[in-house]
């Protein structure tokens, strides 16, 4: 288990249940598969578990997925048969559901627990390549539909102590979520801009004024090109909101993803790899 503060990430998640149709598009995918092995590489010793803000899973209010074991939820449509009958059996955590569900409260959230919610592929694409093995718990947190990204970044930092007792905060999305964009290649331009924005957002702006541009990020340029509906981005509020003021880190990044698009990944605080060789530097 973790002993220091984990990092939180904002994820780009891929098209579909694409770790098991990589053949239909050899190497598409190479570049965003290397990058979370890496991600699994920062992070040193397992987390206890995973918190996971998932693009695909919207309520009236922050939900958390309490199942013991929980189903899968197969949220695409047109991919061949045998991705309707994926598994991935890492066991649900009802306990930290109802951790999570009480910082919520007492941070004046409305919140709630869903006993039936299961993993869509938001989730299990990313942890499926992340942690194979599927050993890791893995608790889901609901979007609020209407998207306010304040509302986001403030459940972030109630949620930020889970970081110091080995909670792994992940949202996934995607940097650039506009799917006509990507098919057609048109999306090339408006990714690029906005991929710019972000960059300067999460990595080169202090704390308070990343804070400031995610709440107004429909003002960026290409803002609403390259995310139509934000559902994809949103994610990345409760994991910036988690961050406080650690600083962010791109930790993937291309340029013609499926071709044409810019496509990113970002980690906010210090690796976990770096903090122990780090520790072990000032025993010596």
């Amino acid at each position: 288990m973790a002993s220091q503060r984990l990092p939180t990430y904002f994820l780009s998640h891929g098209g579909g249940p694409w770790p098991w149709i990589k053949d239909l598009r050899p190497g598409a995918y190479d570049q965003l598969e290397q990058s979370l092995h890496h991600v699994r590489a920062e992070l040193g010793e397992l987390p206890r578990a995973v918190l996971m803000v998932s693009g695909h899973w919207e309520a009236d209010r922050f939900l958390l997925s309490s199942a013991a074991r929980p189903p899968m939820v197969y949220d695409y449509s047109g991919f061949p048969e045998h991705t309707y009958r994926i598994r991935y059996d890492a066991p649900g955590d009802p306990a930290l559901a109802e951790t999570v569900r009480a910082m919520l409260d007492r941070g004046g959230v409305p919140t709630g627990l869903d006993p039936q919610r299961g993993y869509d592929h938001g989730t299990f694409s990313l942890m499926h390549t992340l942690y194979p093995e599927a050993q890791l718990p893995v608790v889901q947190l609901a979007l609020k539909a209407d998207f306010v990204p304040a509302e986001h970044l403030r459940v972030g930092e109630l949620l930020a102590p889970l970081r110091d007792q080995g909670v792994l905060i992940i949202g996934s999305g995607f940097s650039y979520h506009d799917v006509r964009g990507i098919m057609s290649g048109r999306g090339k331009l408006a990714s690029a801009t906005f991929d710019a924005w972000l960059e300067e957002t999460l990595i080169h702006s202090a704390p308070e004024d990343r804070t400031k541009r995610l709440i107004d990020w429909s003002s960026a340029p290409a803002a609403r090109a390259a995310h139509p509906r934000e559902d994809h981005l949103i994610p990345l509020m409760v994991a910036a909101g988690a961050a406080g003021r650690d600083a962010g880190a791109r930790v993937y990044h291309e340029e013609a993803f499926m071709g044409a698009i810019t496509a990113s990944s970002y980690r906010f605080g210090d690796l976990v790899v770096a903090a122990a060789a780090h520790e072990l530097e000032g025993a010596n």
